[in-house]
């Protein structure tokens, strides 16, 4: 079905930009730090012509306007909750990938389960930043990458003169597996240069720095989690957030199968197949 791009103004005048396709019922992508909702063209094109699916811009990210406030985690949880609303949205399959999980249990912990029917956690750890206390077994649940000395020195880096460079090298090492196309990546990295690099900056200090350990266990909805055995989050947690939910299942892809942390880029048949059975099964 066609694409439709749009855009929804906020209460505050920030215009968040979205994509659309098809009817039925709504199927939600919120993508993660950085991304944009061009890189969900292959759900829009294939999940549309059972399901109405969006793909939004979250504030400051790909077409949407670049407000000089809010890049903090309840800014666009009360972002989406609103864009919901203004669309008359309800009943919604709400997808996150990375950093979108953590804006819909930031939702989740402020509004509840309100107007969400399920929700897709792909690829994100309940915690990013590990204390020196925690064993290695308590860094893998938690899915923590950082120390706080290493984000803070990323977030400097992102903000400062090398931020481009910086941006390239993090998305070429972290996100994929070495069978994805060189002109792909390309691509995802002038996605993730749409936003300014300062805003970049503030914004992966305030989702990194977030436990979210307490709120998984709160979820009561229909569940899907998943992974990739190659990602830079260890499967380890997300399997541990999906034992946190009552009924909720895990999905992890193997290495050879594009199991990175863009596995919805590099497999998207299988994705799609997945998200597929789990909205008409639950």
């Amino acid at each position: 079905m066609a694409i439709k791009q749009a855009r929804v103004k906020l209460f505050d005048g920030c215009a968040l930009n979205y994509l659309e396709a098809g009817r039925g019922e709504p199927l939600v992508f919120i993508p993660g730090w950085s991304q944009t909702a061009e890189q969900y063209r292959a759900q829009l094109d294939d999940l549309s012509n059972r399901f109405h699916v969006f793909a939004f811009d979250l504030r400051g990210h790909g077409d949407s306007d670049k407000p000089t406030t809010g890049y903090r985690m309840h800014r666009l949880a009360r972002d989406v909750r609103e864009t919901l609303a203004r669309l008359d949205l309800d009943s919604v399959t709400l997808a996150g990938h990375s950093m979108g999980s953590s804006v819909i249990w930031c939702y989740h912990d402020l509004f509840g389960p309100e107007r969400l029917k399920r929700v897709i956690f792909v690829d994100q750890g309940a915690c990013n930043v590990y204390h020196p206390s925690w064993s290695e077994a308590e860094r893998l649940e938690a899915g923590a990458v950082f120390t706080a000395q290493s984000l803070h020195d990323t977030a400097i880096a992102l903000a400062g003169p090398e931020g481009v460079r910086t941006t390239e090298n993090f998305v070429r090492t972290a996100f994929f597996t070495k069978a994805y196309p060189a002109e792909r990546l390309a691509w995802v990295i002038a996605e993730n240069l749409k936003m300014p690099r300062m805003a970049a900056a503030k914004l992966i200090l305030n989702h990194c720095m977030q436990d979210w350990r307490d709120v998984i266990p709160t979820i009561r909805l229909p569940t899907l989690v998943v992974g990739g055995a190659a990602s830079l989050f260890d499967p380890k947690s997300q399997t541990w957030i999906a034992d946190q939910i009552p009924g909720a299942r895990a999905e992890i892809f193997a290495a050879d199968e594009g199991g990175s942390h863009f596995m919805f880029l590099e497999n998207p048949t299988r994705f799609n197949a997945l998200v597929r059975a789990f909205m008409t099964e639950c």
